[in-house]
């Protein structure tokens, strides 16, 4: 499968899937993935975000392949912007 084959059948379901395995080491079921599964999930993942990722967050892969960095006050702020919708749902 050629990588534009790969985007084409890739789904944002999938994508989430392939980056939780990334994160947490495990599969959704709870079994371990190894190194190499762990390394072709990451290359699947950041395919995706080149080009499908619009809003990139701090060191992701934006669309077009550019790599984001955010700095640590541009996260606080992002995150304080955030939790204004957290206390007003919270609140409702």
């Amino acid at each position: 499968m050629d990588v534009e084959q790969l985007l084409a059948a890739m789904t944002p379901e999938v994508y989430e899937r392939l980056n939780y395995a990334i994160e947490t080491g495990r599969w959704l079921d709870g079994s371990p993935i190894s190194q190499q599964q762990r390394d072709s999930c990451m290359q699947a993942v950041m395919l995706y975000q080149s080009k499908n990722n619009h809003d990139p967050q701090h060191m992701s892969v934006g669309a077009g392949g550019e790599v984001a960095f955010k700095s640590k006050s541009e996260l606080k702020k992002q995150f304080a912007e955030g939790q204004d919708d957290i206390i007003r749902v919270a609140a409702e």
